[in-house]
C-alpha cells in the first residue's frame, strides 16, 4: 500500500508551454503587485503547501474559516488566506475578471480569476482568528494598519514560482520533499518548526522527539515573514547549517519554508500541522506557547502555554498528522546534560540552569559570555557577526513632539555631542532638511505626512544597518507610523524614541515660525495640535519637557539614556 504521506500533492502550476502562453496573454490583464506577505502565500498556494486551497479564499470560505476554522465544504482550515487590496484597486475590478499577480519587480507569478470581492469585518477577524482585537498583536496591527480594506477571492493559476537567490539547495517544495523521503525510505518524519536560531536545548529536544516517535527529523525553519524583531533569516540559516553536523547525517534533513507567519498561537499550530502534512511529514512538534506573539496591551500573554497543544490534539486525527509535545528542556549542571524539566526527580538536590531568550539577547548586546552548555560556539559566532555589542551597533534617536517643542534644537545639540565623542558617523534628519532634500514634492495632508515619516524611517534604517547614528526630529504625530518606523529600524539596531513633551500652550507662545497664528486663523489646514490630533507616545524611551530647561541639559539627558541602553560606551 502506498503511504498517503508520500503520494504527490496537487499543485496549481500549469505546464511550461501553457505558462509561456499565459505570460504573453497576461500582458493585457490588470496587474496586482503582491506584498511580501502575499508573495509567501502565493508560493505556498501554487506548490501545494496550502492544499486543499485552490486560490485565495472566497467570501463563504473566509466566513467559515473565521467562524469555525472550516471551509464552506467542512474541510478543516484555520487561517484566512486572503488577497487584500486597496479600495482604489478594487473599484476597477469586476467579479469574473482575471488579474495578473506580480512580484515586486513586476515578474508575473500567477493569474487569478476574481470570484468574490467584499469588505471584511476586520475587528471580527482579529477577535476570532487571533483571540483579541488588540494592536499589540503583530498580525492584528498588520490587519488594521497595513492590509488593504477589500478582499478578493478566487482560484489561482500558477505560472512561475517566486525567485529566491539565497540558499537554493535548501528550498524544497512539498512534492520535492515527499520524493526525497520516498528515495530515503523514510516512512515516519517528525517536523520541527522554528523561527529562532537553534541552541543546545532545541537540539536535545528535536533529537528526543525523533527518538520517541521512532521517526526521522525534518528541521523546517520559516524564512518568510516572522515576528518583527526576530533574527533575520540569513543569519538563522547559517546558524542552522552550523548545527546540522550535530545530528546523525542519515536521519536528519533541513528544508526552508517560505511561510508568512501570523503568530496566531493555537490556530497557527493547527495550520503549521496541515502545512507539514502537505510536505510529507507524519509527526509535528508543538511547543509551549507555539507561535505566540508575546504580551498583549495588558502585559499578559496572548495565549495560554498549552492552548496550542490542546487545539492540535483535538484535531490531530482529522489532520492526519500526530503531535509530539514540546518538552521544556533545562540543563542539569551536576549531570552535565539536558533533561525535560518535568522529569527531574531530584530537583531540590541539583543545579538547574537556563537562559531565556531575553537574557540571551542581553548577553549578545553587551558582548557578555554565552556558555558552551547553552549554545554551540559556531552558533554564537554567527549571532555575534550579525549582532555586535550594542556600543558598536548603529542606532536611531527619534524625536517626536509638537511644532516648536524644541526637537530640532535638542537634535542639533545631540548631534554635536555625538560627533565630539567620535567612533560612528552621525546624520541628522531634521524635518525641514528632509522636506527640502527628500520630500520636496509632498504636501501636508495626512497621507503625505505619513509618507514623509516613512521616508525618514527608511533612510534612518539604512544608516542604522550600516553602523551609523541617525537622529530624526519630525513631528511624527501618528502612533501607527512611529511603530512601523520602529519595527523597520529595530531589525538592524536600536531605536530610542524621545518624546519632547513641551505643552502646546508653551509651543504656541514661542511660535518662532508664526505657524500657530496661521493655523488659528484657519490659513494652515490640518495643523498638529490645533486642527489635527497628536498621538502621545505611550512608552517612549525618554520624555523631555523644554519649558524653562536649557538645551544642553536636555541633550545631556538623551546621552545618559543612550549610555544606559549600552549604545555609547560609558
Amino acid at each position: 500500500m502506498q503511504n498517503p504521506h508520500s503520494a504527490p500533492v496537487p499543485e496549481l502550476y500549469v505546464s511550461y508551454d501553457s505558462a509561456q502562453k499565459l505570460k504573453v496573454e497576461a500582458g493585457e490583464l490588470v496587474s496586482h503587485d503582491l506584498t511580501p506577505r502575499q508573495i509567501c502565500d502565493v508560493e505556498l498556494l501554487m506548490n501545494g503547501g496550502f492544499a486543499p486551497l485552490k486560490g485565495f479564499l472566497g467570501q463563504a470560505d473566509y466566513d467559515g474559516v473565521v467562524e469555525n476554522m472550516r471551509l464552506a465544504d467542512g474541510t478543516l482550515w484555520p487561517m484566512p488566506i486572503t488577497l487584500d487590496v486597496s479600495e482604489a484597486f478594487a473599484e476597477g475590478i469586476e467579479e469574473g475578471q482575471d488579474i495578473a499577480l506580480r512580484d515586486q519587480e513586476g515578474v508575473i507569478l500567477a493569474t487569478m480569476t476574481v470570484t468574490d470581492k467584499w469588505v471584511p469585518d476586520k475587528a471580527r477577524e482579529a477577535e476570532k482568528v487571533f483571540g483579541a482585537d488588540d494592536d499589540a498583536h503583530p498580525a492584528v496591527n498588520y490587519l488594521h494598519n497595513q492590509a488593504g480594506n477589500v478582499y478578493l477571492g478566487g482560484p489561482v493559476t500558477g505560472i512561475t514560482p517566486p525567485m529566491h537567490y539565497d540558499f537554493k539547495a535548501r528550498r524544497s517544495t512539498p512534492n520535492e520533499l515527499r520524493a526525497f523521503f520516498r528515495k530515503m525510505g523514510w516512512r515516519r518524519v517528525v517536523a520541527f518548526q522554528t523561527r529562532n536560531p537553534l541552541h543546545r536545548a532545541h537540539q536535545e529536544l528535536t533529537f528526543r522527539a525523533a527518538k520517541e516517535a521512532q521517526a526521522n527529523l525534518l528541521i523546517h525553519p520559516v524564512v518568510g515573514m516572522t515576528k518583527p524583531g526576530d533574527v533575520d533569516h540569513f543569519t538563522r540559516v547559517r546558524c542552522y547549517e552550523a548545527v546540522l553536523d550535530k545530528y546523525p547525517a542519515a536521519t536528519t534533513h533541513m528544508s526552508l519554508l517560505p511561510l508568512a507567519m501570523r503568530m496566531a498561537g493555537p490556530r497557527e499550530a493547527v495550520w503549521h500541522g496541515l502545512i507539514r502534512k502537505n510536505h510529507g511529514c507524519t509527526h509535528f512538534i508543538v511547543g509551549r506557547d507555539h507561535a505566540g506573539p508575546g504580551k498583549n496591551s495588558q502585559g499578559e500573554d496572548f495565549y495560554g502555554p498549552y492552548d496550542a497543544q490542546d487545539l492540535f490534539r483535538e484535531h490531530a486525527e482529522e489532520m492526519g498528522i500526530e503531535m509530539v509535545p514540546f518538552k521544556h528542556m533545562v540543563y542539569v549542571q551536576e549531570r552535565a546534560q539536558y533533561e525535560p524539566n518535568d522529569e527531574i526527580a531530584d530537583k531540590d538536590n541539583v543545579t538547574i540552569l537556563n537562559i531565556s531568550g531575553t537574557e540571551l539577547r542581553r548577553r549578545l548586546q553587551e558582548g557578555l559570555e554565552i556558555p558552551d552548555w547553552f549554545s554551540f560556539p559556531e552558533v554564537v559566532k554567527e549571532l555575534r557577526r550579525t549582532r555586535p555589542p550594542r556600543s558598536k551597533q548603529g542606532f536611531t534617536v527619534f524625536f517626536t513632539g509638537f511644532s516648536g517643542s524644541g526637537k530640532s534644537t535638542i537634535a542639533n545639540a545631540l548631534m554635536v555631542k555625538l560627533m565630539e565623542m567620535g567612533g560612528r558617523p552621525v546624520t541628522l534628519l531634521d524635518g525641514d532638511i528632509v522636506r527640502k532634500n527628500l520630500s520636496s514634492e509632498l504636501g501636508f495632508s495626512k497621507e503625505h505626512r505619513d509618507l514623509n515619516i516613512r521616508r525618514i524611517g527608511y533612510v534612518a534604517s539604512e544608516i542604522t544597518k550600516n553602523g551609523g547614528i541617525a537622529i530624526c526630529a519630525p513631528i511624527a504625530p501618528y502612533a501607527t507610523t512611529r511603530r512601523a518606523v520602529r519595527e523597520e529600524i529595530e531589525a538592524h539596531g536600536a531605536f530610542c524614541e524621545v518624546h519632547v513633551a513641551t505643552p502646546l500652550e508653551e509651543c504656541e507662545a514661542r511660535d518662532r515660525k508664526g505657524l500657530y497664528k496661521l493655523a488659528r486663523e484657519g490659513k494652515i489646514k490640518e495643523f498638529t495640535g490645533i486642527s489635527d490630533p497628536y498621538d502621545e507616545p505611550k512608552n517612549p524611551e525618554l520624555r523631555l519637557d523644554t519649558t524653562n530647561t536649557d538645551v544642553d541639559h536636555c541633550a545631556h539627558q538623551v546621552l545618559l539614556k543612550l549610555e544606559s541602553m549600552g549604545l555609547i560606551a560609558g
